[in-house]
């Protein structure tokens, strides 16, 4: 059997057969030569290591992957949100103001037709057709308009040829011969410093609300006589409605038509201004004009 190291134990005994060392050295060598080391087989072990601890994830994972398949979802119903918002930021830079119009278009002249139909469209939507033919004026009514060549005092001697004369008789309280209507306060301003060639000594009274109170104005006007009132329509308005001016005498009115503030609005631009504008023209001055009396003209 070879158990000492004096006999060695891959010799067999005489006179026997196959023995069970050697079967079972044969055996053992065949079993280390079939397991022995071989990279190969390493790798094979951890791939099949691997595969059996990959069948659980890859059952945890399904709930992974449905969930990714559900994100397109999710960005689809959230596609029209921004879609919305895009287009309300597209109508937003769409949005015109007054001021972006008019700074594009050239400036152009007012005429006679301008106030005419700025007229028929404000008192057509809740007037009757026979109060509509009672409000309309014709071109008689009107003076010539300002060509944007003329400065105000220009254009004041231009249509008022005889002015000194209607200046020398004019001796009513109450009233002034000439009305002109703008804008504003500082308007106002400007265009009694711009008509000092025209005006010559005649009396011209502010009517405006600025700093100064309607009871003021009206015991003005009762006190003494004035030629020229230049003011803005809800004033004038106020002090017609309160008897404390009188339009009877008045022979010409003047519409600061053409003129523009920094935002490039004119003042039948401005809804205010125009509202109370239209307001005093239908209380008397489209009556005078209609009659003879009363002239308009555009500035």
């Amino acid at each position: 059997m070879g158990d000492t190291l004096e006999e060695p134990w891959w010799e067999t005994p005489s006179g026997a057969g196959s023995s069970p060392g050697k079967n079972d050295f044969c055996s053992g060598f065949l079993l280390w030569k079939n397991f022995s080391f071989d990279p190969s087989d390493d790798e094979a072990i951890e791939k099949a290591s691997d595969n059996r601890t990959a069948t659980p994830q890859d059952s945890d994972s399904k709930p992974a992957v449905t969930k990714k398949r559900k994100q397109p979802t999710e960005c689809f119903l959230s596609q029209p949100e921004e879609k919305q918002e895009s287009t309300v930021k597209a109508k937003k830079r769409k949005k015109k103001k007054i001021s972006d119009i008019l700074e594009k278009s050239a400036p152009k002249p007012g005429v006679p037709a301008d106030l005419q139909n700025l007229l028929s469209q404000h008192f057509g939507e809740n007037r009757s057709v026979i109060e509509i033919e009672e409000l309309k004026l014709s071109d008689s009514c009107f003076l010539p308009a300002n060509d944007l060549t003329h400065s105000f005092s220009s254009y004041l001697k231009e249509i008022c040829p005889k002015w000194a004369k209607l200046r020398k008789n004019h001796k009513e309280k109450k009233s002034v011969v000439m009305l002109v209507i703008c804008s504003s306060a500082l308007r106002s301003l400007e265009l009694i410093k711009s008509m000092t060639a025209f005006k010559g000594d005649c009396r011209v009274l502010k009517l405006f609300a600025k700093h100064i109170k309607i009871k003021e104005q009206m015991s003005m006007l009762e006190k003494g006589v004035f030629h020229i009132g230049v003011g803005t329509p809800g004033r004038v308005k106020a002090l017609v409605e309160q008897d404390g001016l009188c339009l009877n005498s008045t022979k010409y009115m003047i519409l600061d038509w053409n003129w523009r503030d920094q935002k490039l609005r004119r003042m039948m631009d401005i809804p205010e201004i125009k509202k109370e504008t239209i307001d005093l023209l239908e209380m008397s001055i489209i009556k005078l004009c209609r009659e003879g009396s009363v002239k308009l003209g555009l500035f």
